[in-house]
């Protein structure tokens, strides 16, 4: 049970982070989890997210493609690009 309270903790303290930074609670929570509590991958995510859909692409597509190219930023925007 001690070790569930710092993990939960822990996630707590991420999504206050990455809220803090103006990401939506929903949008941080999926990112989470998506990631397996990983706050650097998920805060990655989250900013490509908002980046690729500041260019105009649909969020789902975002999604999608972010997670097959492991948020890598040149090969996620050129996926997005042929699509």
């Amino acid at each position: 049970p001690h070790c569930l309270l710092l993990q939960f903790l822990s996630y707590l303290g991420a999504c206050d982070r990455l809220l803090k930074q103006g990401y939506e609670e929903g949008q941080v929570e999926e990112a989470m989890e998506m990631f397996q509590y990983s706050e650097k991958k998920a805060a990655e995510f989250l900013h490509l997210l908002a980046q690729f859909n500041d260019m105009g692409f649909q969020q789902n597509e975002i999604k999608e493609v972010l997670l097959l190219c492991g948020n890598q930023r040149e090969k996620a925007l050129e996926e997005l690009v042929m699509k």
